[in-house]
């Protein structure tokens, strides 16, 4: 009888694993802060250029190249400590724009600092819809008629890397190739929409004149420049330490 027991306990957890109806819930963006963000050691706007993180495996249309992208997001994972699905969107919008304008070497650690300065408290799923993002604040007169972020009166700054309504409508673009239609609630789609923003100009992110003007192009506060800064070269450094 005990043997029997055993036995229906076990073909009961089976069962109720394999028809559990509910899935999982997103699990949250592990982002914690950078090392090293201490505002005195911000740089004044123009001077300096964070550190070029580990770079991204190179862009392979012709083939998938997944398992090379999650290989290294595992190993930045280890690193810095940002969820590995969270750095295979940054580091996907690092290898397309690497070949659409490799002239503008943006480097992933700018995107996770914006993600960064945006919250740390969102939720993400395996197919990259984030929940949990704060509402935004209005940041201008609307130009979207509302279609955008529901506001006619107002825009207000859209998804994980807020990103502005009127540059959204210019850049937007799918993250994964599927032909549908890209949403500012996919981490995927926002990292890529916000990659060709940065990457708009003649600007080279790798350089300290060209990667301030376009951060402050993205959001015109020195200070927010800063931050982001600091943030960036933290997540950098963090990514290439033995």
């Amino acid at each position: 009888m005990a043997l029997g027991l055993v036995l229906t306990g076990v073909i009961l957890v089976v069962t109720i694993g394999l028809r559990n109806p509910d899935p999982p819930a997103p699990a949250p963006i592990a982002a914690p802060p950078p090392a090293a963000t201490e505002p005195e050691k911000a740089p004044k706007a123009g001077s300096q250029v964070p550190r070029a993180g580990l770079a991204a495996p190179p862009d392979r249309p012709a083939v998938s190249d997944k398992a090379e992208l999650d290989a290294w997001a595992t190993r930045v994972q280890a690193k810095t400590g940002l969820s590995a699905r969270l750095l295979a969107g940054y580091g996907r919008a690092e290898m397309w724009m690497a070949r659409e304008k490799p002239t503008c070497h943006l480097s992933w650690p700018t995107l996770a600092a914006i993600g960064h300065l945006t919250s740390d408290q969102l939720q993400l799923a395996e197919d990259g819809t984030v929940t949990g993002l704060p509402p935004a604040p209005p940041a201008g007169p609307d130009t979207d008629a509302g279609k955008l972020d529901g506001d006619r009166t107002a825009d207000h700054k859209l998804g994980p890397l807020q990103i502005p309504p009127s540059a959204w409508q210019k850049y937007a673009e799918r993250a994964n190739g599927d032909g549908k239609i890209p949403t500012p609630a996919n981490l995927d789609d926002s990292a890529y929409t916000t990659a060709r923003y940065l990457c708009s100009g003649n600007d080279d992110l790798g350089t300290p004149e060209g990667w301030w003007r376009a951060m402050l192009l993205y959001n015109a506060s020195v200070e927010y420049g800063q931050n982001a800064f600091l943030a960036a070269d933290s997540y950098a450094a963090e990514s290439v330490a033995p």
